[in-house]
């Protein structure tokens, strides 16, 4: 991923400053530190990316989406639309913040669509928890519509798709707020990390003391800080804040560097048979960080697979096998196998998660192979992946003689 293809001089930096004061914690100890506030300035640069009124940094995107989602108002017994194709983190902090999943379709954007958030809408529907996947972005202005007319709370786990945007408003903004993840895989990583975005200053009072054991920051002694509300240990530490802040600003060029190779790649590509692209809703938005390759049903798919691993292409992800991303392989949250009961056992759960009807998602995941872009790329090196692709794909769809 390009995050930690750009790793140098800048993240030394920033890690050495923390190191020679000695201050790895992000608040107070305002005499030691020599002024270097790295959770504040990593806060910052997402702001200036984003155009985000307000960030909160934390320690994993999984973290900033538990909180985005508590802060937001959404608790024990609140019934949450969530798409089935996502990193499972986003399921995992709806259950475990005491809501109830309701798994809705996606299309061809990889994210929930608007038709499939108003079928799973029933009067106990309270949130919708709409993710970015894969870099692009959802079709916002029907979704919108639906959040309005339903009158629900928008959550955005924006965590693969940092730096997108769809006309002019940036992922994570269109709700009450939204996380990104800065974890290893991303276009920008901390090592570990997440940041919280919105433009509430409610939200982000709630967000700020909800993951910092109910701390209101206000005051020279940590001891003697009140604590409005119950919260937990969600705080991310200045070492990765500061390779934080030296990757957030070297996004711009790396998203750049993206959308040039992804349109070289889809141009070469586009001549072959049997590929097509995932929708992208705003072209001029995308972080590009994925290549978002659909063949024409999934046993072409899975055909591709096997040819790819024959030739020895890399860098590639099937979502519909994978263990972490696709509902096909989560057993484990089908059958609730939980190390400590968690209020979905008790309230019961809103669906049949071992029964579940949800045909376009499974033809759209079926049909996608997915493969990371790189920054680094040269022209040789992207012309042949092109034909290594498209030399796969020509095999694995060649028809059969009977």
């Amino acid at each position: 991923m390009p995050g930690r293809e750009l790793f140098g001089a800048e993240e030394r930096k920033e890690i050495n400053d923390v190191i020679e004061t000695g201050i790895l914690f992000r608040y107070n100890h305002d005499a030691l530190r020599n002024n270097h506030w790295k959770a504040k300035d990593f806060e910052a640069e997402v702001k200036k990316i984003t155009g985000a009124k307000y960030a909160h940094a934390m320690s994993s995107g999984s973290t900033a989406i538990a909180t985005a989602l508590a802060a937001s108002g959404i608790g024990t017994g609140d019934e949450v639309i969530v798409p089935p194709f996502t990193f499972m983190a986003t399921i995992e902090a709806v259950l475990f913040i005491g809501a109830l999943p309701v798994f809705a379709e996606i299309d061809e954007t990889l994210c929930l669509s608007a038709e499939g958030i108003r079928k799973a809408c029933t009067p106990k529907t309270k949130a919708v928890c709409l993710v970015h996947m894969c870099g692009g972005m959802a079709e916002m202005d029907s979704i919108m519509s639906v959040i309005k007319e339903k009158n629900l709370i928008l959550v955005e786990d924006a965590g693969q798709a940092f730096a997108s945007s769809y006309k002019g408003t940036f992922t994570g903004l269109f709700g009450t707020a939204g996380s990104y993840s800065f974890d290893f895989f991303k276009i920008a990583t901390a090592g570990e990390g997440g940041v919280l975005v919105t433009n509430s200053e409610d939200v982000y009072k709630k967000a700020d003391v909800y993951s910092d054991h109910g701390h209101d920051h206000i005051g020279a002694v940590r001891g003697m800080e009140n604590h409005p509300y119950l919260g937990f240990n969600y705080r991310i530490s200045e070492l990765h804040a500061g390779i934080g802040v030296a990757q957030t600003r070297k996004v711009p060029y790396i998203r750049q560097k993206n959308q040039e190779h992804k349109k070289f790649l889809t141009d070469l590509l586009s001549r072959t048979p049997g590929i097509s692209f995932a929708k992208i809703a705003d072209p001029s938005g995308d972080s590009a960080t994925f290549l978002n390759i659909l063949l024409p049903d999934t046993e072409a798919a899975k055909r591709t697979v096997a040819e790819f691993k024959a030739a020895g292409v890399a860098g590639f992800d099937y979502w519909f096998l994978n263990m972490y991303h696709f509902i096909n392989q989560w057993d484990h949250i089908k059958e609730l196998k939980t190390v400590s009961k968690l209020p979905i056992e008790i309230l019961g759960a809103p669906q049949d998660y071992k029964n579940l009807h949800l045909p376009k998602t499974q033809e759209v995941v079926g049909r996608l192979i997915s493969f990371g872009v790189r920054c680094t790329w040269t022209k040789e090196e992207m012309e042949t992946l092109a034909k290594q692709i498209s030399e796969c794909v020509i095999k694995a769809t060649k028809p059969v003689n009977v």
